[in-house]
């Protein structure tokens, strides 16, 4: 006979937070977010550590490289999907790593010979105004001057003028040396209005660029989520197939940390992929796992050696798993469970391994539920596929601006790796839909308002981190009559009045 679960499993919309006591320092401004990414042990420092508490869904209509750079920007991390090429995807990871290094090698490039159409030309495919300007028009050639927008006048030159002719020429320009810190760069830029400021060697080869605009960046964004070499940080989704070929490809191409994409992790699949990874990486290439909903599937990855572990199963807003195939739990409970079991591992074993809520997000507050909950952080799929940098395409449907957004397990995705049992490489049926979503502009944005509201609640529990609120936080289960009373009643609202619930 069947194991029966003597509760019903909740999702986050049936719990609420009772407010707890605000002292004079609980103010929205004072909160950290900070929280662990991977495992760690007692006592040790986490080997990475998000600044916000949010990553993206490992989906093609989610997480490419904008949304990571955009979102790395914020303090979260972004985790390129693995539903395409290797290639392709580490080629993705690449860009991330290469967008702001301090240090940036250039990539917009031009010979003396070339015309300002060439120029224009450079600046229309890559954006970039600052090009430089090398002997054989490669990254590294020696370096003869460079190209700005201040150099040319489109109503007064011709676009057949060659480079040469209108470029700051290399005896004009202030340069430096190739043990010059980026500290010392800085204040050069500063200290002479520049706006980027070459790095050569002795034999004025062009090594590197350092730009203005990289160190205002970082000013205005002090979350931002940097490695050691001050590059932006990003993961990327592996499967239980490729592994061999994918895993090294990412490493090599600057992939901070991986992550298993599976609907359920509860398999030997997932356990030969990180027992490769460990084989041959040791614990230097971080890789988290999952998705489980129980103790059971939790104590498997941990000691499988997951780095992290994700938590949902059928949730999200476009997959239809539960439907399908009768499997998974309400989100809160899971999330309930798996952190009871995490924190019992850490007793037992003094090794933290930190949890992922991944699904069942559908308003702001439930981020603070599933923080209060116990997750370390949440994956967010549906509520990143809105904003301007996920990479799908924005339409126009009945006068409101969509975004489209489908799941991995959609025959659009076709993403069969995700949803292995070993079989046959195909995808038998669907577990996922193709849907539009509201369009809600750009990320930054959004991503600052939400957390404004998860800082504020935060401050009603008592707590200014996340271990705090979780120690802190006292939670309701509330009846349909309190989720009606919830809402805006027994009013009448005015016209053109649009309420963000």
């Amino acid at each position: 006979m069947a194991y029966y679960y003597p509760e019903p499993s909740h999702t986050f919309g049936e719990y609420l937070l009772v407010p707890g006591y605000s002292s004079a320092e609980c103010l929205p401004a004072n909160v950290s977010l900070a929280t662990p990414l991977c495992r760690y042990r007692k006592g040790e420092k986490p080997p990475i550590m998000l600044n916000i508490p949010l990553v993206s869904a490992i989906m093609q209509a989610v997480s490419g490289e904008e949304m990571a750079i955009a979102l790395a920007k914020e303090g979260g991390l972004s985790f390129i999907y693995g539903s395409q090429s290797i290639e392709s995807e580490a080629a993705m990871v690449a860009r991330v790593k290469a967008h702001k290094a301090g240090f940036v090698t250039s990539d917009s490039n031009v010979t003396p010979d070339a015309t300002l159409k060439d120029v224009l030309a450079i600046k229309e495919s890559t954006g970039h105004s600052t090009i430089a300007v090398t002997h054989d028009g490669t990254p590294n050639g020696r370096l003869e001057g460079i190209v700005t927008s201040r150099d040319y006048r489109l109503s007064r030159m011709a676009l057949d003028v060659k480079v040469s002719e209108f470029m700051t020429k290399f005896e004009d320009l202030i340069c430096v040396p190739a043990n010059t810190t980026l500290s010392e760069a800085n204040d050069i830029i500063w200290d002479n209005k520049l706006n980027a400021l070459p790095v050569i060697d002795d034999d004025r080869r062009l090594l590197y660029l350092v730009f203005r605009k990289d160190y205002d960046s970082h000013k205005e964004n002090k979350l931002e989520l940097l490695d050691s070499s001050k590059r932006f940080m990003v993961g990327a989704g592996i499967n239980t197939r490729d592994y061999e070929e994918r895993v090294p490809a990412l490493v090599e191409a600057g992939a901070d940390v991986l992550c298993i994409d599976s609907s359920e992790g509860y398999s030997e699949w997932q356990k030969r992929t990180l027992d490769y990874v460990r084989a041959k990486y040791g614990d230097s290439v971080k890789v988290g796992a999952g998705n489980v909903v129980d103790r059971e599937g939790f104590r498997f990855l941990a000691e499988a050696g997951a780095d992290f572990i994700k938590v949902g199963i059928g949730g999200g807003s476009i997959c239809i798993t539960r439907e399908q195939k009768g499997i998974g739990r309400g989100q809160a409970s899971a999330v309930i469970e798996v952190a009871a079991a995490r924190d019992e591992y850490f007793e037992e074993t003094g090794i933290y391994v930190p949890i992922c809520s991944d699904g069942g997000i559908v308003c702001d507050y439930h981020m603070t539920l599933a923080l209060a909950m116990g997750s370390d952080f949440i994956m967010l799929g549906r509520y990143f596929s809105r904003f301007d940098e996920s990479p799908t395409n924005k339409v126009n449907i009945n006068g409101t601006y969509m975004k489209e957004y489908w799941g991995e397990g959609s025959n659009r995705a076709r993403n069969w790796q995700r949803y292995d049992l070993g079989g046959d490489k195909k995808l038998s049926f669907e577990e996922g839909v193709d849907s539009y979503v509201p369009y809600a502009g750009r990320l930054k944005d959004n991503v600052q308002l939400s957390l404004s509201k998860v800082r504020s609640t935060m401050c009603n529990c008592g707590a200014l981190s996340i271990p705090e609120l979780q120690e802190k936080a006292r939670i309701t289960l509330i009846s349909p009559t309190s989720i009606v009373e919830g809402g805006f009643h027994d009013v009448v609202l005015k016209e053109n009045k649009q309420y963000i619930k």
